[in-house]
């Protein structure tokens, strides 16, 4: 079904079919058909109407004989629905997924992703029980991962298809609120202000480094993401933003700052370095509130006191570095034993230190599991993943059941990807 912006979908079909495989592509729209090749003899396209949707997908599994799905993210409507037919059916679903600890890795699970993980109700314990059984240690991200411009690259490019080439496909519609023309000025707006946000970041860095205050950090994420708007109390990311900022003025030390770190792929959509102000002007700390535009969150971390977020996966590198850590929404890192569950005012007063220890066996666990060296985006990236993800789709047993049987193949160490 629909899967990342450019070419990696296509690739792991071609690798299924050399393994014996037979695959069929379902596209909803012209930029799901410019990114897959053999249209001739697998490409199905899908002109009805939302509503007709589950029906026609029924009916593609018992004529085609489909035994498993694969698809991008489990949480649009498209997906949504085709989850819950194939799993009261009895087929296995793959799921992909950006990486819990991107961007050095993607994500690879079955039956669901992020709030639909099995991650979610899974304990620290059984992980540790699990690990027992292996003796690998957890590999180190590289020094350096080409993804973010080719990733807004493809991303401008498939809205391209999606804005002119798009007329048979007149029933499609976007699973976001934003129209098409829309989202594509948003990834051309974004291409092309890359070196003045780079600036604008830079300057601001350095403020808040040279600044010699203590300081908490907000982490954002983007308010149309799936995990943001499925797997968290908020609907907006002001609301969010509110919440944080009150608690921060009743908690936090008077000589304390909070800083509000942007996602890297923020475009504009929702104006947040407005609401950050307003909200700042509202509670009396102008001055001790900071924004920074998206972009490596390593040099904002080496001195933070605290983090909060819903459930960004930049938590992973929060806990990494040992920072005390507060979350609002479903996250597979969500475990007692490393996020905090104090009260936010008392978080930002006096944050408990996360179990360390705990967080190493987890992140191990998920590095020897749903966790595979690659992305999406990068030519080199899509070589890298392709060498381990189809053996793993092809195995009886999903990521996490293969490691507690000793079944899970060896993993990667990951190189030096430019």
């Amino acid at each position: 079904m629909q899967g990342p912006h450019g070419p990696f979908f296509h690739q792991l079909g071609r690798m299924v079919r050399a393994a014996g495989g037979r695959v069929w592509r379902v596209g909803f729209n012209a930029g799901d058909r410019a990114f897959w090749s053999d249209r001739a003899s697998s490409y199905i396209p899908y002109r009805g109407t939302p509503e007709d949707w589950p029906a026609t997908f029924t009916d593609l599994i018992g004529r085609h004989g489909i035994t498993d799905i694969v698809l991008y993210g489990d949480t649009r409507p498209i997906h949504r629905e085709a989850v819950e037919i194939a799993r009261a059916r009895g087929l296995t679903i793959h799921v992909f997924e950006e990486g819990y600890m991107r961007p050095y890795w993607v994500t690879y699970e079955r039956g669901g992703s992020n709030g639909n993980s099995r991650l979610i109700d899974m304990s620290v314990k059984d992980m540790q029980v699990a690990l027992a059984l292996s003796d690998m240690e957890a590999p180190l991200p590289p020094g350096h991962w080409g993804d973010m411009r080719q990733h807004m690259f493809y991303g401008a490019l498939y809205h391209w298809f999606v804005m002119f080439r798009n007329r048979d496909y007149r029933n499609f519609r976007p699973h976001r609120a934003l129209s098409v023309t829309a989202e594509f000025r948003l990834y051309l707006r974004r291409l092309l202000l890359i070196p003045a946000h780079a600036a604008d970041r830079r300057a601001a860095t350095w403020r808040i480094r040279r600044g010699g205050f203590p300081y908490h950090l907000a982490l954002l994420q983007l308010e149309h993401d799936s995990a943001f708007q499925q797997h968290s109390p908020f609907s907006t990311m002001s609301e969010f933003l509110e919440e944080v900022i009150e608690g921060f003025v009743e908690g936090a030390p008077r000589h304390h700052h909070l800083v509000v770190k942007a996602h890297p792929l923020e475009d504009g959509r929702v104006p947040v370095r407005q609401v950050v102000r307003q909200l700042a002007r509202r509670y009396g700390i102008a001055d001790r509130v900071h924004y920074v535009r998206g972009g490596k969150l390593a040099q904002l971390l080496n001195d933070a006191r605290t983090a909060v977020t819903v459930n960004s996966t930049a938590g992973q590198q929060v806990l990494w570095r040992g920072i005390p850590l507060k979350v609002f929404g479903a996250a597979v890192y969500a475990k007692p034993e490393f996020v905090s569950t104090q009260s936010l005012p008392d978080f930002f007063a006096a944050a408990a230190r996360p179990d360390n220890r705990a967080y190493k066996d987890y992140r191990r666990y998920l590095l020897e599991t749903s966790q595979l060296p690659g992305g999406y985006y990068s030519a080199r990236g899509r070589r890298q993943l392709l060498r381990q993800v189809v053996d793993m789709m092809l195995a009886p047993e999903d990521p996490y059941d293969a490691l507690k049987s000793g079944t899970a193949a060896p993993r990667q160490q990951l190189r030096l990807v430019t």
